[in-house]
């Protein structure tokens, strides 16, 4: 009887049961992240909502209603939201704003109210929503890049 060594298929299924992990983000400082292109994604998420409510709202108005287009931009308007508040509160709130940051209680004040703007974009078309959420983008990114000695 020929002997068959398990090594190369442990190897195997450690490779893929570590694969996953491999490919996911570690929430460890390793500095590979960029705070200011976590910002621009936010504001780009925001034009995305934006664009989607507009043509939610057009595509609402029309008969007889595309209820296929109408469908795909409220799910891309819903992604969007989603993906600022996973900006927010797995980036910034759980890896880069730090107890003892300057002006932390602003800065989760501000990060909180984002979330809760993002929540209202899902609930809505009205675009009221984005403005207020690109207003605390700003204020966000004043406060976290300290803009003030500028």
């Amino acid at each position: 009887m020929r002997k068959v060594s398990v090594l190369p298929v442990i190897l195997i299924v450690f490779a893929l049961l570590t694969a996953g992990s491999a490919l996911a983000h570690c929430e460890i400082p390793c500095g590979i992240y960029d705070d200011g292109l976590r910002v621009k994604l936010i504001y780009e998420h925001a034009g995305t909502i934006e664009k989607s409510m507009r043509q939610i709202q057009a595509l609402s108005r029309e008969t007889p209603v595309n209820y296929n287009q109408l469908i795909r931009w409220v799910s891309n308007k819903e992604a969007h939201a989603d993906k600022i508040q996973h900006i927010v509160s797995q980036y910034f709130l759980t890896q880069r704003i730090k107890p003892d940051a300057k002006a932390y209680e602003k800065k989760l004040a501000v990060l909180h109210q984002l979330l809760v703007c993002a929540m209202k974009c899902k609930q809505t078309t009205d675009v009221e929503n984005v403005d207020r959420l690109r207003a605390l983008a700003k204020e966000f990114e004043t406060l976290y890049f300290d803009h003030s000695h500028k």
